[in-house]
């Protein structure tokens, strides 16, 4: 296996290490993977379903082009397609006891007091409207609305590494009517299911996280999809000593300084009230994309972010304290961060973060690229592992599937770490 290119930055807090391993470097894969599910056995009640859990994983690993329950069956030694569906779908897991055990030889791996935990999505395209929560809905895979499903995934990235940690089905609003009550009972989603947004479900995973404490984390990342989301920026600060930095719209509003605000009294129904409201000599707030413009090219900062295929890539940065707006009144004070490209007319990437008032450039710098790792475990999931070929239409099936590739992901990186000797390049960003 050969992963993608490997992130280097001087100011970064550390570098992510790439993952390259060939076949060449396992003598034999097939007991290792053995080794591996030994630790899973009584996460499941028969023997039967032990066997299905090896097999599966074992038709992952293998050269055949599509990674399905039916293709997988006829690879293997030993499976049968029926069985195999079974299991995936219909059979019993210990879910909770599986990720639990999963995260302990994540943390034993990769874990470190400085990693990160960063929240995306990702879309797998389907046919039909007969699969558990699929819908034409936005698909950040092809960048485009079609009939696909969404899956919300917490990742976690420190200097030994990154993966895969939690994962929820995000399941569209109209799931929920009477007209689907069939669809919901033939897909077994649980009866006690509510609709919740893609904010909602990365909150139950950040506060999970942290809650079970398997998985030391200094930073939270994510896009605009989370950082307008009130409900996540209020999990991101109820966590004491964590630092996030979350993409923002251009159009997001705020002050360079603090707004004079005033009370100001009214009459609603005979009785007389009080309300906040700006000062008659406050500014009016201002755009992130105006303040961007606005600044001189003096404080804008050129710096290399990662190694691409064609050479390095470079963004000027530059970082601003502010006021922000909510309802026309001021919120709180924060950092933003602009990112834009080279060039006669750059392109411009906005981001709020709660670092300490002393937080450099660089922390800023090496944050925004560190979101490359969930986009590696997407791309490796699915490139190597057959994550987006299941075929499965019903709930577990979706999470079953998920995390055996999850698992999978894993597997690999423990094996370059076996291998081979930790990263030793961590260091702190200058004072």
């Amino acid at each position: 296996w050969v992963m993608l290119p490997e992130t280097r930055q001087l100011d970064y807090l550390y570098d992510v290490p790439k993952f390259e391993l060939n076949r060449d470097d396992i003598p034999d894969i097939a007991q290792e993977l053995k080794g591996f599910h030994e630790n899973f056995a009584d996460c499941f009640y028969r023997s039967e379903s032990r066997n299905n859990f090896y097999r599966y994983m074992a038709g992952q690993f293998s050269p055949i082009e599509r990674k399905s329950i039916e293709p997988i069956a006829f690879a293997i030694e030993g499976a049968n397609v029926r069985a195999m569906q079974r299991f995936v779908s219909d059979a019993p897991w210990d879910d909770e006891k599986i990720i639990y055990k999963y995260r302990s030889f994540v943390n034993e791996d990769i874990g470190h007091p400085d990693g990160a935990l960063i929240f995306d999505e990702t879309g797998f395209v389907k046919k039909g409207d007969n699969s558990i929560g699929v819908g034409r809905q936005y698909c950040g895979t092809i960048g485009k609305v079609d009939n696909c499903q969404v899956g919300v995934f917490a990742a976690y990235a420190s200097v030994f590494g990154y993966s895969l940690v939690d994962k929820r089905l995000y399941i569209p609003e109209h799931w929920f009517s009477d007209d689907y009550t069939q669809r919901r009972e033939k897909c077994k989603l649980p009866v006690d299911t509510e609709f919740k947004t893609k904010p909602q479900l990365a909150v139950e995973m950040l506060l999970g996280l942290a809650d079970q404490k398997q998985l030391p984390f200094r930073y939270i990342l994510a896009d605009s999809v989370y950082g307008t989301s009130p409900a996540f920026v209020e999990a991101a600060e109820s966590l004491v000593g964590i630092t996030y930095m979350l993409q923002a719209p251009e159009d997001t509003l705020c002050w360079l300084k603090q707004p004079v605000i005033m009370d100001k009294k009214y009459k609603y129904r005979g009785q007389e009230k009080t309300k906040k409201v700006l000062s008659d000599t406050a500014k009016v707030p201002a755009t992130f994309k105006t303040l961007a413009k606005g600044i001189n090219n003096f404080f804008w900062y050129r710096r290399k972010v990662s190694e691409g295929t064609k050479g390095p890539i470079e963004y000027e940065f530059t970082k601003r304290r502010i006021v922000l707006s909510c309802d026309g009144l001021p919120e709180k004070t924060v950092w933003l961060v602009i990112r834009r490209t080279l060039g006669e007319e750059p392109g411009y990437s906005y981001y709020v973060s709660n670092a300490p008032v002393s937080a450099r450039l660089s922390l800023f710098v090496w944050l925004s690229g560190l979101r490359w790792s969930i986009e590696q475990c997407f791309r490796e999931t699915k490139t190597e592992l057959g994550m987006d070929q299941y075929e499965v239409r019903k709930f577990p099936g979706w999470h079953h599937h998920i995390l055996t590739c999850m698992l999978g992901h894993y597997f690999l990186w423990h094996l370059k770490i076996r291998l081979g000797k930790k990263s030793t390049s961590y260091y702190t960003c200058a004072a």
